[in-house]
């Protein structure tokens, strides 16, 4: 089954340094056999060694500024040991691409932030999860929003190339938010009716090294048995595969991102293009084959011209921070979000205390521990 819908915007195309060595062995047996993630990860998953980038998020897609402004962690924010985080200093807080969830989502917790603590904040729109994770890594953010699938893989040293053997040791999480969940947005000549179908055709399925990349080769193995081999892979920021759609130069595009997705809703408002709604069989191969992904549902109405439920899975958003971060102001800005829950505007349904840990998928920082339990 498909579900009509018009329209896609703007996505944050990723730019990252590489430092990695490659290899092949993740967590699972199928996802070892996946010669489709050493793909994205020779890309540039991560910027280990410090680079952000310009770029494609790991869970919603869009544009904005170039997401360097992080600092080298010798100014502002905590310095570059991470210590103290004093009430002058600037917390640097890494989101996504503007047109997607992460980046209004991080607005509205800067402004609870900055009203209820202390201390200021800055939120730069960047690549989003891995390259938030990168970002991290090197002390040029503070807390950043990724997936829950890609913390993993940072934090273990598995599952994804670029991080087999080079573990991110100093991953930390601090809480879980909302589901994001994975569109695939079809050309509706292209006549689409399963994942499968899209053998030999054009997809685009994100930024290379993107979370967004990583989801849909991993979703297009296991549930549609289809290898990058096996299709056209394409890989740009979502304002050229919106582009594409609307020109007819692709067949498809994979998007992440909590519903509604700002740049699906602005494509909606020009283009007639279709999202796959996964059978059963398809969604139950997916979870089968990676325990992060989960099943979900976009709502009718969600976005223009969907008149009945999308079934999809989704993986989740999560708050992450760096281990010799002050666990006070972890503490403080946890805090600060957690009691001041009912300021929300975005994924309000979904963010609640009770939830916050559902789906973390490496190690508290202490000062998120503190506060929740």
């Amino acid at each position: 089954m498909i579900a009509a819908v018009v329209s896609m915007g703007n996505h944050y195309q990723l730019s990252l340094c590489i430092q990695c060595r490659m290899s092949d062995n993740p967590t699972n047996e199928r996802i070892d056999r996946r010669t489709l993630l050493r793909g994205a990860a020779a890309a540039g998953v991560v910027g280990i060694a410090g680079c952000s980038g310009d770029g494609g998020d790991g869970g919603d897609g869009s544009n904005g500024s170039d997401g360097s402004d992080g600092g080298d962690g010798n100014d502002s924010g905590d310095g570059s040991d991470g210590s103290d985080g004093g009430s002058t200093d600037v917390i640097r807080w890494h989101a996504g691409g503007t047109g997607g969830t992460y980046y209004p989502l991080s607005g509205e917790f800067e402004g609870i932030i900055e009203d209820t603590t202390d201390f200021p904040v800055e939120v730069s729109s960047t690549g989003a999860s891995v390259e938030n994770v990168g970002s991290l890594s090197n002390g040029d953010a503070d807390f950043a929003m990724i997936q829950n699938d890609i913390a993993y893989f940072a934090r273990n040293g598995e599952g994804l190339d670029a991080f087999e053997g080079s573990p991110v040791e100093n991953l930390r999480g601090v809480a879980t938010l909302y589901p994001e969940t994975i569109h695939v947005l079809l050309n509706p000549e292209a006549g689409v009716s399963s994942l499968s179908d899209l053998e030999g055709m054009r997809v685009n399925t994100g930024d290379l090294g993107s979370g967004t990349q990583v989801n849909a080769l991993q979703i297009l193995e296991s549930a549609g048995g289809l290898t990058t081999d096996d299709f056209e892979e394409q890989n740009t920021d979502f304002t050229q595969a919106a582009n594409q759609l609307r020109d007819g130069d692709v067949d498809a595009a994979f998007v992440v991102g909590g519903w509604p997705v700002g740049a699906v809703e602005e494509l909606a408002t020009t283009t007639d293009v279709q999202i796959l709604n996964m059978s059963d069989e398809e969604r139950q191969a997916a979870r089968d084959d990676a325990s992060w992904f989960a099943d979900d549902t976009i709502p009718a109405g969600t976005y223009e011209g969907i008149d009945e439920d999308v079934d999809t899975v989704s993986v989740q958003a999560m708050i992450a921070t760096r281990e010799e971060f002050s666990a006070d102001t972890v503490e403080a800005v946890t805090e600060a979000i957690f009691e001041n829950l009912d300021q929300l505007t975005i994924k309000s349904d979904f963010i609640t205390v009770d939830s916050a840990q559902d789906g973390m998928s490496i190690e508290l920082h202490e000062g998120a521990a503190r506060y929740f339990e």
